[in-house]
């Protein structure tokens, strides 16, 4: 089922690399940044079929990453991942245009969550 193009979003280098090893079975095509600004640069570029998004970044954070994509593209599929397990993150990553949340500390759903968030 390699047919998806997924944007990872995370600051740190060995996360991603977790992140691409989760994903890689569904993916086609796995790019890679390292915080939201330069998220929306790459969106642009390469127009993933998903984005696996972090909260906590350096310039901008992964919610104001998300609005700021959801904004020019609506349709837009962003699953945050984070170690936040608060409602209060959840609720707000949702008010943020997120499609799904994840644990990082729980990636073993990570694969249904995308596959859910996009049906949504």
């Amino acid at each position: 089922m390699k047919n998806l193009t997924i944007l990872i979003v995370e600051d740190h280098a060995g996360v991603r690399n977790l992140l691409r090893r989760t994903v890689e079975t569904i993916a086609r095509q796995i790019v890679e940044c390292s915080d939201g600004a330069d998220a929306l640069v790459a969106y642009r570029q390469c127009h993933p079929d998903v984005v696996l998004m972090d909260i906590q970044m350096p310039r901008m954070d992964g919610l104001m990453a998300t609005r700021e994509i959801k904004k020019s593209f609506p349709r837009a599929c962003i699953v945050i991942v984070s170690d936040y397990e608060a409602d209060e993150f959840r609720a707000e990553a949702a008010a943020s245009g997120a499609s799904g949340y994840a644990l990082k500390g729980d990636l073993e759903d990570l694969e249904a969550i995308i596959l859910r968030s996009l049906r949504t």
